[in-house]
């Protein structure tokens, strides 16, 4: 095991046994009359010294480390070589299994090839939850890598979706089976269990409630603490991203001298829904539209708004989305992954962040084979037109409308790229 006081040091040996790598491979974009120092024509032996040591780490690394232990789901890049990097990288990430092994699940050998379907799960834990009250996912999204890996798709499922859960026993619990809202899939997974078994059996009922609806199995999981992330956020000095609509905190205000006070009272008004009342003197924390700096607590915050958005939780699954994406492209910068010591600091906060079940695939030969995907081939679906769509058993639920069964079918049967070919009003910007 690498020391954390030599990572940097095997960091940075790491991209200079690989410099030739980045030429051979084009991997450096800078063009050659770049102010970088890069000559135009060969350099001498002297010059070839200097300029080793003037010019930054090569950009070999455009995926190598940080897509393939988080990045199974949201982008990738270019990366040459299973080294120290990604060793480190794939011993820091947290790996539990979270749902029943691919093999197990789907009766044949766990191979990266074909196409891929991951299951992530969002949680937003309030702070100092006890650790055995169960919780409601957040966010669960679906993300399918058709079998030429060429593409990456993030399909939010609404959190508030009515559907017939199957009957479960962790162990501590058992569940007859019924009817709820598919947030409550996880929570009653995990009903009388902690730590990782309540991770473990929450994300199990979850898959197994899915593939019971709409036929979709997974290959691996994770689950992201969108608290966590804003330790990601901070170790990156903010993050930078479109917020596409105004957007009202909620959760964080200021009065008059400054000071940070709640700006709603909220009530829940007995229809499903919450009533906000205004404190008066108290100016909500509001996000306008446009490309943004956000810092560690407004990108925490932002993420969390519904209550005063014209859609609800399908303006929250958009703008996660979008905070998923944009996250990691900062990660898979030049100015990340050519710097050994933001990049490691980076990987220590991701570990803590993030739980990962690889479905005993490595993690390495999964940033391999997702080494064509970026953030211009990985799109963002809206399900059911970013509209609710009531129920017809529970008006205070939701149900898919065709349009959105017909594009989990075709996730069943990795026919997406054709579906969307049709259906691009559904690609979210």
């Amino acid at each position: 095991m690498t020391s954390d006081a030599s990572l940097e040091q095997e960091l940075r040996n790491v991209f200079r046994r690989h410099e030739h790598l980045a030429e051979d491979l084009g991997l450096d974009d800078r063009p050659a009359d770049a102010s970088s120092s890069r000559p135009s024509s060969s350099p001498s032996k002297s010059s070839k010294s200097s300029l080793r040591r003037s010019r930054r780490d090569p950009r070999w690394a455009r995926s190598l480390v940080v897509a393939g232990a988080v990045m199974m789901m949201t982008a990738g890049g270019a990366f040459v070589a299973k080294d120290a990097v990604i060793g480190y990288a794939t011993r820091n990430v947290k790996q539990e299994d979270l749902i029943v092994p691919a093999a197990e699940q789907q009766g044949r050998h766990v191979t990266i090839s074909g196409s891929k379907n991951i299951l992530l799960m969002g949680i937003d834990p309030r702070p100092g939850q006890d650790e055995s009250e169960s919780i409601r996912s957040d966010s669960i999204i679906v993300l399918h890598i058709p079998a030429g890996h060429d593409s990456a798709y993030l399909v939010s499922i609404p959190r508030d979706t009515w559907v017939k859960i199957p009957r479960f026993d962790n162990g501590r619990k058992s569940y007859a089976g019924g009817h709820d809202k598919i947030n409550g899939a996880f929570a009653v997974g995990g009903l009388g269990t902690t730590g990782k078994d309540q991770r473990k059996f929450g994300v199990t009922l979850l898959a197994d409630t899915i593939k019971a609806n709409w036929g979709i199995t997974f290959d691996a999981a994770a689950i992201i603490d969108f608290t966590g992330f804003q330790n990601v956020v901070k170790v990156l000095g903010g993050v930078d991203m479109y917020v596409d609509q105004e957007v009202r905190s909620v959760h964080i205000g200021h009065d008059a001298k400054g000071n940070t006070k709640v700006p709603y009272i909220q009530r829940d008004n007995g229809r499903g829904g919450t009533d906000l009342i205004a404190i008066a003197g108290v100016t909500p924390q509001t996000y306008h539209v446009g490309y943004q700096h956000l810092e560690p607590w407004q990108a925490l915050d932002y993420v969390r708004q519904r209550e005063t958005l014209p859609n609800s939780d399908y303006d929250r699954q958009r703008h996660q989305q979008q905070f998923i994406k944009a996250l990691f492209k900062q990660i898979l910068s030049r100015d990340v992954l050519t710097d050994p010591g933001k990049l490691k600091k980076v990987l220590d906060v991701i570990g803590q962040s993030m739980t990962i079940d690889s479905g005993g695939i490595g993690l390495d030969d999964w940033i391999f084979a997702m080494k064509g995907i970026t953030g211009d081939n990985l799109l963002t679906v809206k399900t059911n037109n970013g509209t609710f769509y009531s129920s017809p058993e529970n008006p205070g639920a939701e149900a898919l409308d065709p349009t959105t069964l017909s594009l989990l079918d075709s996730i069943r049967t990795d026919t997406v790229k054709t579906f969307m070919t049709n259906h691009t009003d559904l690609v979210a910007s």
